[in-house]
């Protein structure tokens, strides 16, 4: 891998971290060797990682136009945000309409090395990036970034894409998604997506097994589980579905219910 710069006081190379996985599974480039041989290990216990990985991406991507195009959300708070993978979502949204703004959170020192990629805004919207762990939202919702970035008086698309599966119980995950809704305005929207053991729990299991050895511990919701995240919000049609199934693309290659291990809503505040 290329030299990227990245501040090494900051990031322990010999230690696999989950936004690295994914982006290394994925296809991109930013990761280190642990990750790579995690992300192997992975999958060897689930061939179907890659698909199910993309879907969730592709989920965001097809949630976000959504919200832009058929509920006119132009403001964004992004938890979780991951390591800079085109499109992103200031460039999906902003495609549809340049004065969008997105505030962007992550706690990954290298999504933070390399955020650039997320503030390349067009000059009529505008991004931020705020480092903080989601399990403390109250963090995210004092930061200057989100508070000079975004307009609460109007409405926000929350969106919450692959990452509440790393919140354990004890940091009550359904909480924590309440807490940061709360100061947004009646018709913002939650888009979310949780992970499931559902289709494939041998193989699933097998990948938690892996994140947990390297110290990621996971917990994987049913579908009743997955829907507390919505309890008091207007479901979009389809509802809660696995996310390939989400307002599928027209032209998307089918997807075997088997290799997806994700669920996926949309819903609107009232």
């Amino acid at each position: 891998m290329p030299d990227n710069g990245w501040p090494a006081e900051r990031i322990d190379t010999s230690i696999a971290h989950s936004a690295r996985i994914y982006d290394y599974v994925i296809g991109g480039k930013d990761f280190y060797p642990a990750d790579q041989e995690a992300g192997d290990a992975m999958v060897r216990e689930w061939p179907a990682l890659p698909v199910h990985m993309r879907a969730n991406r592709a989920f965001m991507n097809r949630a976000v136009s959504w919200l832009c195009e058929e509920a006119g959300i132009r403001q964004f708070l992004d938890i979780g945000t991951g390591i800079p993978t085109s499109p992103n979502l200031h460039e999906i949204a902003q495609s549809v309409a340049p004065d969008a703004r997105i505030v962007y959170v992550d706690n990954d020192p290298i999504v933070l090395t390399l955020s650039q990629g997320l503030l390349a805004s067009s000059p009529e919207g505008g991004t931020a990036y705020v480092e903080a762990d989601m399990r403390e939202p109250d963090a995210i919702l004092r930061a200057p970034e989100f508070r000079t970035t975004l307009d609460l008086g109007r409405p926000v698309g929350l969106t919450v894409i692959g990452i509440v599966h790393f919140v354990l119980d004890e940091d009550d995950a359904v909480g924590v998604v309440r807490r940061l809704l709360e100061p947004l305005a009646s018709g913002s929207y939650l888009a979310m997506s949780v992970g499931t053991a559902d289709f494939a729990p041998v193989e699933v299991y097998r990948v938690a097994r892996e994140y947990a050895a390297r110290g990621m511990p996971m917990r994987l919701r049913t579908r009743s589980e997955a829907a507390e995240f919505f309890d008091g919000l207007d479901l979009v049609a389809p509802g809660l579905m696995q996310v390939h199934r989400w307002h599928p693309d027209a032209a998307h290659t089918p997807v075997a219910d088997r290799d997806i291990a994700m669920y996926g809503a949309v819903a609107r505040k009232p």
